[in-house]
């Protein structure tokens, strides 16, 4: 969240100072009478984009905004603060659409997840017909398809992840054989699911909980369970392919976490880290990989802004 559409604007009644934190802003409010009028005018953009107060309250997060900051605007948490300053921005009146016979969202669904069930298709046909390479295709197919869809927030791409992805993923099948890549490619569609399925129910959380540290405690054995269930179904992928369930499922779990971090918007270094740890030629290093991004998924996926958008 930047500020930059307030640059140069005259200050309104009770605003903050430039360059003073919000966790200051108590003092000017009560000197202006309006202690949220303060947050409502430095983050006008947010409020006025934001669908919901949920998203509000997320992005709120995202400045650093806390439940003991809240407080000190006379609110008993974030999520009520959001609601504030939800309810205090002017929006204008959009027209409604004409309902769609079939939902957009359906048609996308519908088409990644048969992007999903191709790789694992396309490596099993290949490696039947005994194609040069069927195994670092299918391998390269399983990134393309379990880790590309994975967006940052601003649409961008983030390449060097993706980059790094396709070559750990090459690497291992050069070293490990082309049973890996196909065990690698059957994972993609449980993948799919599982990441789909761990959002839906996160964005529930979401809607249910009135504090961040509630939201929290709850995002977390959420996650615990969409990694146990894809490791399971990545652990069957391997029996299916013939591949060493100890190189097979922690390469899959970590293209996994590369998917979900990437997808909810998580910082990118600590996924490239990761990523640059497993081209190391050393058994352990996957596993260090996969460790390293856990930490920095339940970090990061445990706070509300990660979850504000699907």
């Amino acid at each position: 969240m930047t500020t930059s559409d307030i640059a140069g604007a005259a200050p309104l009644p009770g605003a903050l100072p430039p360059g003073l934190p919000a966790s200051k802003a108590v003092g000017y409010g009560r000197r202006g009478g309006d202690p949220v009028k303060v947050l409502l005018h430095r983050h006008r953009e947010l409020c006025e984009r934001a669908v919901d107060a949920l998203e509000v309250a997320a992005g709120l997060e995202a400045c650093g905004i806390t439940d003991r900051t809240a407080a000190r605007f006379r609110h008993r948490d974030v999520f009520s603060l959001a609601e504030e300053l939800y309810a205090r921005t002017p929006r204008a009146e959009e027209p409604v659409a004409a309902p769609d016979p079939v939902p957009a969202g359906g048609r996308t669904v519908a088409r990644r997840f048969g992007g999903a069930l191709l790789p694992g298709a396309v490596g099993c046909a290949a490696a039947a017909a005994g194609v040069p390479g069927a195994g670092l295709l299918a391998g390269l197919l399983a990134v393309a398809a379990l880790v590309w869809p994975g967006r940052p927030a601003g649409g961008r791409f983030a390449w060097t992840a993706h980059l790094l992805a396709a070559a750990a993923t090459a690497w291992a099948v050069h070293r490990h054989g082309p049973a890996l890549g196909t065990a690698l490619a059957l994972a993609v569609a449980p993948g799919y699911l599982t990441a789909a399925r761990y959002a839906a129910r996160a964005r529930r959380r979401l809607a249910g909980s009135r504090a961040l540290d509630e939201f929290a405690a709850g995002a977390r054995p959420l996650l615990a369970g969409a990694l146990l269930l894809f490791t399971a179904a990545a652990t069957g992928a391997a029996a299916l392919a013939g591949a060493d369930p100890a190189t097979a499922v922690p390469l899959a779990v970590l293209l996994f976490l590369v998917r979900l971090l990437l997808g909810h918007g998580a910082r990118r270094a600590p996924v490239a880290a990761a990523l640059a740890l497993a081209l190391v030629p050393v058994p352990a290093a996957v596993y260090a990989a996969v460790a390293g991004l856990l930490v920095h998924a339940f970090l990061a996926l445990s706070r509300a802004s990660a979850h504000a958008r699907p």
